[in-house]
């Protein structure tokens, strides 16, 4: 099963509008602000992790960047921290990443992964620790046309922006596994107040994970289970590019776990204000 850290990137594309919603997405601007967004996972009554993330999507390509930090128990047992920054390019509707990185550290060990992408196939820049040391290699016809769950995300939210349907596929690559994620729509529903978390209407996709290639060598994690999950995924402001605003699926140790947005805002504004 994937790990917490895997979630947040993870989702494909969308469908069934509410003409209001319909109506929110038809207005997005072909230049969507950017924007920073802040998140908090919840398990067992408590915060596990946070995640700090950027966003911009214009009509040339496109930027994402995410910070995530284990919380509370989690951070007892499974401390950690990981910054994932992606740049890419559209060919038609279709994201085409450029270079990604993931680098931190998790129960005190640096882990690093550098690709760059060469006519559509990734190629390992880097990797710490090597790949040898845990996992099965990924062979080299399962890599071709692949992206990381970053761009796929940013595909998602262009797609949503001008279809409103989050029927679809993906095939991910990370640098050590190759995974299937494939998405459905579930129509518009309403997250109503709740604490601190974002609240408005959203359109929900059931999602699934599945790991093909790159398992581990020494059979933990039950990674050949696929992963299932929901996503709610919004304009979390106007002119802003569609996000998950609510994520939930089963965790590894916390039962379900469930991510939601606590604030987002326009990028230029923030940095104006710091």
């Amino acid at each position: 099963m994937l790990g917490i850290r895997d979630w947040l990137p993870i989702w494909g594309d969308m469908r069934h509008v509410l003409p209001a919603a319909a109506a929110l997405l038809a207005a997005l601007p072909a230049t969507a602000q950017p924007l920073r967004a802040t998140y908090e996972v919840h398990a067992a009554g408590m915060v596990v992790l946070t995640m700090e993330a950027e966003m911009e999507v214009t009509p040339g390509g496109y930027r994402l960047a995410t910070t995530v930090r284990t919380r509370g128990i989690a951070a007892v047992f499974a401390p950690g921290e990981q910054a994932t920054r992606v740049a890419g390019a559209w060919q038609g509707a279709t994201a085409t990443p450029a270079s990604y990185v993931s680098e931190g550290a998790w129960r005190g060990r640096p882990r690093r992964t550098a690709l760059d992408w060469r006519g559509g196939d990734p190629v390992v820049r880097d990797m710490v620790p090597p790949n040898a040391e845990e996992r099965e290699d990924v062979p080299a016809d399962l890599q071709r046309g692949t992206v990381d769950a970053l761009s796929a995300l940013a595909q998602l939210s262009r797609a949503i922006a001008s279809t409103g349907s989050c029927d679809g596929q993906a095939a991910v690559f990370d640098g050590r596994r190759r995974s299937d994620y494939t998405s459905r729509s579930g129509g518009w529903e309403r997250i109503f107040p709740s604490r601190d978390a974002w609240h408005g209407v959203a359109l929900r996709c059931g999602f699934e994970a599945r790991v093909v290639a790159g398992f581990r060598k020494d059979g933990s994690g039950d990674e050949r289970r696929p992963t299932p999950g929901t996503a709610w995924v919004a304009a979390p402001f106007a002119g802003a590019p569609p996000i998950p605003v609510r994520v939930e699926m089963p965790s590894r140790w916390f039962g379900t776990a469930t991510a939601i947005l606590l604030r987002a805002e326009p990028l230029g504004q923030q940095a104006r204000a710091q």
